[in-house]
């Protein structure tokens, strides 16, 4: 086993919460069971072990469970590496014990690590470590896979993209959508995802993704924006017989894109104030109200997106009233 020793050097020991501290040390579920054990208390033995690629520990669990009732009697553990993943499989230890073999599979990292915390509103580790938690989450559904002689794939969450917040791409996707969200920041926010150990957000952290939050907020936007575009205005109506309501979407559209997020950079922004066959005229917000430059440079700046973006027959004029 690994407890504070092998923390205090890497300067995380305030980062863990009182009852991490005292299960890493002391952990109240650690040892093993034998067939002997099992065959005295007419129960049936699971024995698995369950390792991480992301920081080389294991985990092996030791289940004692009534073959009639499906009930856990007993479980303990033995672990290969890290303080954090002794907590944490300590604790998955002690939730798992009396409950059915359904109802523990049922039990997630995130409830292993809430259960280690002194405060509700403070993690129990440092973000970075979130991953012993899955670890220990990991070892529940092989062990019930062991038990009921099925493939653990059975119990397999599809699309998982953060592990330790337990948020799949849907999730990540959903929210996207129907909120908005134009930032991974935001995402975040939102989803979970990404908040703990970090791994998922971008390549870099301490464990490689196959897709990160980066790439399914770029590819989800692209799709977005593809079928913005082709709603907005099919290719085959100009622009000039589009209904008002369709120009004004397919204008909005383009300065959603590639206008508002640099006029914003300077505190500025841009409405349209009306549509008149092909001419739009437009009114300056924020900084861009006041800027002599608004007047000459901006007004061409987004004559020439918006030429480029929607239809080379747009004019734009500054609306007057």
């Amino acid at each position: 086993m690994m407890g504070k020793d092998a923390l205090i050097a890497s300067g995380l020991w305030e980062s863990y919460s009182n009852k991490v501290r005292e299960r890493m040390n002391n952990p109240r579920h650690f040892g093993t069971f034998s067939e002997d054990d099992a065959r005295k208390e007419n129960l049936t033995l699971v024995d698995v072990v369950h390792g991480s690629e992301a920081c080389g520990d294991a985990i092996e669990l030791f289940l004692l469970i009534d073959p009639k009732s499906h009930i856990i009697r007993k479980a303990r553990f033995k672990s290969f590496g890290c303080g954090t993943a002794i907590a944490a499989a300590d604790m998955m230890a002690e939730l798992c014990a009396g409950k059915s073999v359904d109802a523990a599979l049922k039990i997630t990292n995130l409830e292993v690590e809430r259960a280690l915390r002194d405060d509700p509103a403070v993690p129990a580790v440092p973000g970075q470590k979130m991953h012993c938690s899955v670890m220990a989450y990991d070892v529940i559904k092989k062990a019930v896979a062991d038990y009921k002689k099925v493939d653990i794939r059975e119990f397999e969450e599809k699309a998982i993209i953060c592990h330790c917040a337990r948020v799949t791409r849907k999730q990540i996707e959903d929210a996207i959508l129907s909120k908005g969200l134009t930032t991974v920041e935001r995402i975040m926010e939102e989803t979970g995802a990404g908040t703990y150990c970090g791994s998922c957000v971008r390549p870099g952290g301490h464990e490689e993704k196959n897709v990160y939050l980066v790439d399914i907020l770029d590819e989800v936007l692209k799709k977005k924006q593809a079928k913005d575009r082709e709603i907005i205005r099919p290719e085959c109506v100009p622009f000039a017989k589009l209904t008002i309501p369709l120009k004004l979407k397919s204008i909005e559209s383009a300065l959603d894109q590639h206008v508002r997020p640099s006029l914003a950079a300077d505190g500025g922004g841009v409405d349209v104030m009306d549509i008149r066959d092909n001419t739009i005229f437009i009114a300056y917000s924020g900084h861009c109200a006041g800027c002599a430059g608004a007047q000459q440079g901006t007004l061409g700046f987004i004559r020439e997106v918006l030429k480029e973006k929607v239809d080379p027959s747009i004019e734009v004029e500054t609306f007057k009233a």
